[in-house]
């Protein structure tokens, strides 16, 4: 049986995926600069607009894993797997830019700790009979 703290945080991460998706899909320069990121050429929104569509798909995962956990876990393996992949690149990547000093900490606010919380929680909540049992079947 999944746990509560998991199937919650799936969901949390579903709605912060599904508001970034939409905001730097509809509203790219003011997404930008809500976060206090100088104003960047025109064709940083066409790359903005890429990003927008993976973290809506994303935001679709999520939601469809957490809604899976209940019958058929092993359907959200996959998607936890690829989401403890992203919220490890997002840290590193954080982390990097911070210590080169182009963004500060209050522009990047809980992408400095939240995804170590969020590898925890995934990790630890990651349906193990459902992995074992996807290996053995053929």
């Amino acid at each position: 049986m999944p746990s509560k703290l998991l199937i919650v945080t799936l969901r949390i991460i579903a709605i912060v995926q599904a508001v970034l998706g939409i905001a730097f899909l509809l509203l790219p320069e003011l997404s930008a600069k809500s976060l206090g990121l100088a104003p960047a050429p025109g064709w940083t929104n066409w790359l903005f607009g890429m990003m927008a569509a993976r973290f809506l798909a994303f935001a679709y995962g999520m939601w469809l894993a957490s809604n899976q956990l209940g019958g058929n876990p092993s359907a959200s393996v996959a998607w936890i797997k690829a989401m403890v992949g992203v919220q490890a690149i997002d840290w590193c990547v954080t982390l990097l830019y911070l210590w080169r000093g182009d963004v500060t900490l209050s522009q990047v606010t809980t992408a400095a700790f939240l995804p170590i919380i969020f590898i925890i929680i995934l990790v630890r909540g990651l349906p193990r009979n459902a992995t074992s049992n996807a290996r053995a079947k053929p």
